[in-house]
């Protein structure tokens, strides 16, 4: 989690930074508040999770910020500074829309209380929106949560598609968060206030799919009773979404390529076609295009379907996205459960980073439910997540076995897809190969031929160690080896790495 610290006084940003480290947050730091805007509202303001505010600043002060990010729009929790004798311009600063207020000068503890409850005091109206938003049909592109560089990218192509009415086909893993696009793609079109109507098509009865799409007459069947209109009627003016539409029968198919083709539906018995009006978005998890090779899907369909692409990436390829998912589910799953767990312990949050999550998000939501109703204190930590632990745990130990067969985790491994890469593209892509021998997570003392080892080679061997396990995040491996961030920069250098390129975190 990201700390945004906005103060000219340089001693004081240092105070906060070293506070904040101690409990285990990344800080950003800004010395005046148009700097601060500038971050906020430009592409890497996503990364921030909240922000510690000096209201007495030159130029534009605290109260100018707090305006600016009122008007953008920006909704990122604020935590005020002041100064003894400062009550007027904190009772200010609240009503323009600060979440809570510190006294300079302030304790480390009173700051770990703050933070935390405006992460989770935000974390819980981000998910009251989202309610709110769905069942408005409104759901749009800012309450889907996320700060992975790539899952932004899909975001910006789905925004250009919910201008238009073109087809959609979102493709990805299972649990993805693929109708989250789609719906959030409806609630930010022109047709937001029609029905959204979203179908599963893996989950119809073979014999019913004409009957459920289409509609059918009174009587057309055994079992018929009454009239149905079908989901291509009810969603007229509005979008449908066929969820995993790879799964339709064959017979199905050439129906929805006719209803694609020509706006008109035949209902199961009726006499003449209905015309409608849909916006169509489909999802697989499929790939169509084999299916297509295979004779199981229609080619003709495929290209009807396959307008306007869109690959949501897997949670592993996102790990960016871990922790603010997990606060996002812990706070709403808390309310649910009526109970007053605040934080996730540091250690949990590094395990569930680690893992490769095969299920995506909808494992890691069932995770951190049964997380919720485990927990027997204010805080979850690894005793509540005992499967993960587990399977983390087997693949730690078959690395030590066999380290060439084995998927290391996410994060001791450098992925070029992850956060790291579009800070640092080059040096995330870099080569760090690991040292032979002994587990990935012990350092050998002694050489090949029993002498005592170097220091430069040690430090050297642990300063790339270091640098995967925090998958390139350059402030942390400097905060964890206790060293400044120039003297990392040198001896990165003298490693022969291309540190010369790498971006300030």
């Amino acid at each position: 989690m990201a700390i945004l610290i906005v103060d000219d006084d340089p001693v004081q940003c240092r105070l906060l930074e070293g506070m904040l480290h101690k409990f285990e947050y990344e800080t950003i730091t800004r010395d005046c508040g148009d700097a601060a805007l500038a971050l906020l509202t430009g592409p890497e303001g996503a990364r921030i999770d909240c922000v510690v505010l000096d209201l007495v600043m030159p130029n534009l002060d605290g109260l100018g910020v707090l305006a600016k990010l009122k008007e953008a729009a920006i909704n990122v929790p604020v935590i005020v500074q002041t100064a003894h004798g400062g009550i007027d311009n904190v009772i200010s600063a609240m009503r323009a829309g600060a979440m809570d207020f510190v006294v300079k000068p302030v304790g480390a503890e009173r700051l770990h209380v703050s933070v935390r409850n405006a992460l989770n005091a935000s974390a819980l109206e981000g998910e009251l929106n989202r309610i709110k938003h769905s069942r408005a049909g409104t759901l749009g592109f800012a309450d889907i949560i996320t700060k992975s560089a790539n899952m932004h990218a899909v975001i910006r192509i789905a925004e250009k598609a919910a201008a238009s009415s073109i087809p959609v086909l979102i493709s990805g893993e299972s649990g993805v968060g693929k109708e989250l696009i789609a719906r959030a793609i409806h609630g930010t079109s022109e047709r937001r206030s029609k029905p959204f109507i979203a179908v599963n098509c893996g989950a119809m009865p073979e014999n019913l799919v004409e009957s459920i799409l289409f509609g059918h007459e009174k009587g057309s069947f055994t079992g018929a009773t009454e009239r149905h209109t079908g989901k291509f009627v009810e969603a007229s003016g509005g979008t449908l979404f066929l969820d995993e539409v790879g799964e339709l029968p064959l017979a199905a198919q050439v129906k929805l390529l006719r209803a694609i083709q020509e706006g008109e539906v035949e209902p199961v018995g009726a006499r003449k076609a209905v015309k409608v009006d849909v916006r169509l978005i489909s999802a697989t998890n499929r790939d169509l295009i084999a299916d297509v090779k295979a004779g199981r899907f229609r080619e003709d369909l495929f290209y009807r379907l396959h307008v306007f692409p869109i690959a949501v990436p897997p949670l592993r390829e996102r790990p960016a996205d871990i922790a603010a998912l997990a606060r996002h589910f812990l706070a709403r799953f808390a309310a649910e459960e009526g109970k007053r767990i605040r934080v996730i312990a540091p250690e949990a949050l590094r395990m569930l980073a680690a893992y490769h999550w095969p299920g995506n998000i909808r494992q890691l939501e069932n995770a951190i439910f049964r997380a919720v109703v485990l927990a027997e204190s204010d805080a979850i930590g690894l005793d509540e997540f005992p499967q993960v632990t587990a399977q983390i745990g087997n693949k730690l130990a078959a690395a030590a076995t066999a380290p060439e067969a084995v998927d290391m985790p996410a994060a001791v491994a450098l992925a070029p897809d992850c956060e790291a890469a579009a800070i640092a593209p080059d040096f995330a892509a870099a080569s760090l190969p690991a040292p032979a021998g002994p587990p990935p997570d012990t350092l050998a003392l002694l050489d090949a031929e029993g002498e005592v080892r170097t220091l430069e080679e040690i430090e050297s061997e642990l300063i790339r160690y270091a640098v995967t396990h925090y998958r390139g995040q350059m402030s942390e491996v400097a905060r964890r080896l206790r060293i400044g961030r120039s003297t990392l920069y040198r001896k990165l250098e003298t490693l022969g790495l291309n540190s010369e390129r790498i971006e300030a975190n």
